[in-house]
């Protein structure tokens, strides 16, 4: 079986759409391919192009082309055939590559905005059965349908709980009894001088930034120890390490996530589950416009304010600039990846080095 490809294929970035439509399939040549293995499922894959979820498979396959010296793309396995104008080209299998979640449940709490939505996203892109999760039934609902929008064929269900106190987190184990990939994500954070926060302050951050997880866990971690195999991930900050003097009762929080996951993995030890930290560093969200803008002036268009908040706030950002959500969801896909499996108990660093450490 062969591939015809059009010329656009020799470029190294191309859309979907234009891969596709310069494809024609061919029957004359099968010789090639090698039987049984993973190589075989790429070309089951290929053979019937006709399918919609199928067709979505090879395209990812397609676009994950590495372009080499010379023009020619390499995908081991698969032969492409360019028209005359195009460059021979050689197709690997995809799968050693491909980040793949399907037959996963995955439960991100504090979902239906921010670095959680794009979270869930990322997920729902891996092929994995997405829960979106928040206080509320309509934001709950809307985010389910962006994710449906931007990951077309997810797999997405919403459920509305309050995992903040415990009838919420009780609430959402009654909807949801298992899960395989637990996403510990929300969160609350407030600029607010030091001296100005009070008792019930610190008890709401604490409720929210690290009791919610701490509950979850312990409802999804028996369940994941039994069946051999899980992921649970807490989304912490850069202010967990780098405390930030408008805000120590958000940093703090987030300092606890830290000794919670390294705790929890050594509960997990040997199980086939594995626990991690996200360090997330400032990471542009509509809060945390929000939040800038308590900091610089308001007047300052978005750019400009990023920029002197970056500086004057977060200079030490060998980044230079504000993280965009999707950058952390790729880090979280990864470890609830089969390809983690020797990451746990680590607190990985997804900041753009803001953190000033040669270890964390």
């Amino acid at each position: 079986m062969l591939l015809h490809a059009s010329a656009d294929l020799r470029r190294p970035q191309y859309s979907a759409s234009a891969a596709w439509s310069g494809y024609t399939m061919s029957n004359s040549t099968t010789q090639s391919t090698r039987s049984g293995g993973p190589l075989a499922a790429a070309w089951a894959v290929l053979r019937h192009v006709g399918d919609d979820g199928d067709r979505g498979l090879a395209l990812r396959a397609l676009e994950s082309t590495r372009v080499l010296r010379s023009g020619i793309a390499e995908i081991d396995g698969l032969r492409v055939l360019g028209s005359p104008s195009a460059t021979l080209c050689r197709v690997r299998d995809h799968r050693d590559m491909q980040l793949d979640l399907n037959g996963k449940t995955a439960l991100v709490t504090g979902s239906t905005q921010g670095i959680g939505e794009a979270i869930a996203m990322a997920l729902a892109g891996a092929g994995a059965r997405t829960v979106v999760n928040g206080r509320k039934a309509e934001a709950v609902h809307d985010a389910v349908t962006r994710v449906r929008e931007e990951v077309p064929g997810a797999n997405v269900i919403g459920v509305p709980a309050d995992v903040s106190t415990a009838s919420g987190a009780a609430e959402l184990a009654s909807a949801l009894p298992e899960v395989d990939v637990l996403v510990n994500n929300v969160g609350i954070f407030e600029a607010r001088p030091a001296l100005e926060i009070d008792d019930d302050e610190w008890r709401r951050y604490f409720e929210v930034n690290v009791l919610a997880a701490v509950r979850l866990t312990r409802t999804y971690l028996p369940g994941m120890r039994e069946r051999g195999w899980g992921r649970v991930q807490y989304i912490s900050s850069d202010s967990a390490v780098v405390i930030p003097a408008e805000m120590i009762h958000y940093g703090v929080s987030k300092t606890a996530l830290l000794g919670v996951s390294r705790g929890f993995a050594k509960e997990a030890a040997g199980s086939g589950v594995t626990v991690n930290c996200v360090i997330a560093g400032p990471t542009h969200t509509g809060s945390v416009e929000d939040f800038v803008y308590q900091l610089v002036d308001r007047s300052l268009p978005w750019e400009e304010a990023q920029r002197e908040f970056m500086r004057v706030h977060r200079p030490q950002s060998l980044l230079g600039r504000l993280i965009e959500p999707e950058e952390i969801g790729n880090l979280v896909v990864y470890l609830a990846s089969p390809k983690a499996s020797a990451t746990t108990g680590a607190a990985v660093r997804v900041d753009g080095g803001y953190v000033d450490s040669i270890l964390l």
